[in-house]
């Protein structure tokens, strides 16, 4: 386990395992840590991460604004997801690698394809966020916390937070800089001294720039029909995982695997072995 600065925002990082690198974005919606890959749902019960890290060299990360990484206040979009990922394979003189999404980390590693197709073996998209469900409740908790702010403050955001504990999934008035307003002081100091209208500028544009379609975000789709990259697309089926946004995926990536396998049917028998197989295949 290890920390790098990268453009300016420490990321916090482990490598798991030896082999043909895996870069690894984490599941967890806007609480994407490392942790989650072992103690979240389907990838706890599968435990995919301790098999991958069997045969690969595992790059897992927590998110910039997530868990102990680093974070500042602009408008992210996906390729600023996508840059912190590229940057930390090149700190490791990684020149390619396999990768991997898990929920919300399907977008980044959708959209690092069509800008650095170069740098990717392959990639497994698992469970990828979608749906119209997706996008509403997405943008509900920008708007909420974006109402929380003209009524109470900056200050009361920051006090909110320090007080909840709570990451913006779970808590939406904190905000997507929930994480670093609570243990980062300097941070915290600065973010209250915010003007309240250019940040809400901000906010508005990192909501529409990350839920702007009904669909699997993260790439336009006439990039995504260019991208010559062997994909895995594994469905999920629930509010926030729509197996349409799967489905779409399928349809525009031209050398994608669609596995048709129910998350129900999704355990530590089938999983890794499937990921594990096309991965090696695609080497």
């Amino acid at each position: 386990m290890a920390e790098v600065l990268l453009d300016g925002i420490r990321t916090y990082y482990e490598i798991v395992g030896e082999g043909p690198p895996l870069l690894m974005y984490a599941p967890g919606g806007f609480e994407a840590t490392v942790e989650k890959w072992r103690a979240q749902g389907v990838y706890a019960r599968t435990r995919m991460l301790e098999h991958l890290a069997q045969h690969f060299r595992c790059v897992v990360f927590d998110r910039r604004e997530c868990g102990r990484s680093g974070g500042r206040i602009e408008a992210i979009t996906w390729q600023h997801y996508v840059q912190q990922g590229k940057l930390l394979l090149e700190s490791l003189g990684i020149e390619r690698a396999h990768l991997m999404g898990g929920c919300m980390g399907c977008s980044p590693v959708m959209a690092f394809s069509t800008l650095h197709p170069e740098m990717v073996i392959s990639m497994v998209l698992y469970w990828p966020v979608g749906g119209a469900k997706y996008r509403i409740r997405g943008e509900g908790r920008f708007t909420d916390h974006l109402a929380f702010v003209r009524e109470a403050g900056m200050q009361a955001v920051v006090s909110r937070v320090l007080k909840e504990g709570k990451a913006f999934n779970a808590d939406p008035l904190g905000g997507p800089w929930a994480s670093l307003l609570s243990r980062d002081a300097a941070f915290a100091a600065a973010y209250v001294k915010r003007d309240v209208s250019a940040y809400e500028a901000i906010v508005k544009a990192m909501s529409a720039a990350l839920f702007d379609r009904d669909t699997s975000p993260g790439a336009e789709p006439e990039a995504l029909l260019k991208v010559e990259i062997p994909a895995l697309v594994v469905p999920g089926h629930d509010e926030s995982h729509a197996t349409s946004a799967a489905r779409y995926l399928e349809e525009c990536l031209p050398q994608s695997e669609y596995w048709d396998v129910p998350p129900e049917a999704q355990d530590e028998s089938s999983v890794p072995g499937r990921l594990i197989g096309f991965l090696q295949r695609n080497s």
